[in-house]
């Protein structure tokens, strides 16, 4: 898991060759202004989700892991709280391949506030928990290929 300001985002391509389209992408668009929905930069590679996030409390979020994609996670409308528990600290539960996605019972060991300019970053190892905030959040999640 990776926690920064979103300016220090270059400082990253380097870690999976699909990063340096996702960086360009987000450094040129108007990101606030964007539209809800999704978007496709290289079929099943890379994808962009511009989503509104209900309002959502801790016990509300799942916590989450993907075993083929990385997440970026940027909130753009307000503060939002992530859950965080590694992998190897959750137990054995039923995967979805088609979505890519398993979901775990349970409360995050961590929490972290991620504000406006900031962004995370959530690798296959990486158990999270997104979405937690009293408001709700407008936000971007980047889907990458591992």
């Amino acid at each position: 898991m990776i926690v920064d300001k979103l300016e220090n985002i270059e400082k990253y391509v380097s870690l999976n060759p699909l990063f340096v389209q996702a960086v360009e992408f987000l450094k040129s668009t108007d990101l606030d202004a964007h539209e809800i929905g999704k978007f496709v930069l290289k079929e099943n590679e890379l994808m962009v989700n511009f989503a509104q996030a209900r309002p959502k409390t801790k016990e509300e979020a799942k916590l989450e892991t993907h075993n083929d994609f990385i997440d970026i996670q940027i909130p753009l409308s307000g503060v939002e709280v992530m859950g965080y528990t590694p992998r190897e600290e959750l137990p054995e539960e039923e995967y979805n391949a088609e979505k890519d996605i398993t979901f775990y019972k349970g409360l995050a060991n961590d929490y972290l506030t991620i504000k406006p300019g900031m962004f995370a970053i959530f690798f296959p190892q990486d158990g999270h928990a997104p979405g937690i905030t009293p408001e709700g959040v407008k936000k971007v999640i980047v889907k990458v290929r591992v």
